[in-house]
């Protein structure tokens, strides 16, 4: 079952065609990768999806809804919650008062303080981070900030998580750690669509791979298919690039 889709999606900054009438997919329960060189648009098609910007042309659908042009809080309470490339934590703000801010704010149904907090706990200690709880964010490292994005976005109980970069800038313990945590989400029933460079991740976690370049769909497969594409490694990949791994 396709939980997200859309048909010819386009946006245009001035001359510039972030967005070139792109269809795409993400059906229930996967993971699914979104790569390209930097400019290629990702970010863009997240900021459609999310609500943050409006297309010029194309619809989006989620779960057969049109949520084209939507606001982002409708968009976020019908169940898709996001994370960012750029880190975006409350600093002065707890670590647990970030994710509660997720609880009480990110759904449509009205839950009490005493039930927002006892979730929010729960998803501190599945994202490993109880011990930091009050903790100001902004004296999180930045492997915990991503953390905590996450924790916040999955506090909204969503049924799609765009993941923007997570492991941007992380070392190779993190990565493996924050592969495995991706691993748990899609396990506890969440779709993800990711955005991410770190191709170790991407190969091995999703299940399916669109490439983007220049605003525009250039491939479409398997991480097999998308790592011995000739147009994939030409633009992007770079055999070397592959090769090393």
């Amino acid at each position: 079952m396709r939980i997200l889709e859309g048909q010819a999606v386009t946006k245009r900054f001035g001359g510039l065609v972030a967005v070139s009438g792109v269809d795409f997919h993400v059906e229930q329960g996967e993971v699914m990768g979104l790569i390209g060189p930097n400019g290629a648009g990702k970010t863009t098609l997240f900021n459609l999806i999310s609500g943050a910007i409006v297309p010029d042309s194309g619809v989006i659908t989620f779960k057969n809804l049109n949520i084209t042009g939507s606001k982002p809080h409708h968009i976020c309470r019908m169940g898709i919650a996001r994370t960012f490339q750029s880190v975006k934590v409350f600093g002065n703000m707890s670590v647990l008062e970030n994710v509660l801010l997720g609880s009480l704010f990110g759904k449509a149904a009205n839950v009490s303080s005493v039930a927002a907090a006892k979730q929010a706990a729960e998803l501190l200690d599945f994202v490993g981070m109880t011990e930091v709880a009050e903790v100001p964010a902004k004296e999180l490292t930045l492997v915990s900030q991503k953390r905590l994005e996450v924790a916040r976005a999955l506090a909204t109980k969503p049924q799609l998580l765009l993941l923007d970069e997570m492991m941007a800038g992380l070392n190779q313990t993190e990565v493996a750690d924050a592969m495995e945590l991706v691993a748990r989400i899609r396990d506890s029933g969440i779709t993800i669509l990711m955005i991410e460079h770190v191709m170790k991740a991407i190969m091995n976690v999703c299940s399916r791979i669109v490439v983007l370049h220049h605003g525009e769909k250039i491939a479409e497969g398997t991480p097999d298919e998308i790592a011995t594409s000739k147009t994939v490694i030409e633009v992007y990949l770079g055999e070397q690039a592959y090769a090393g791994s």
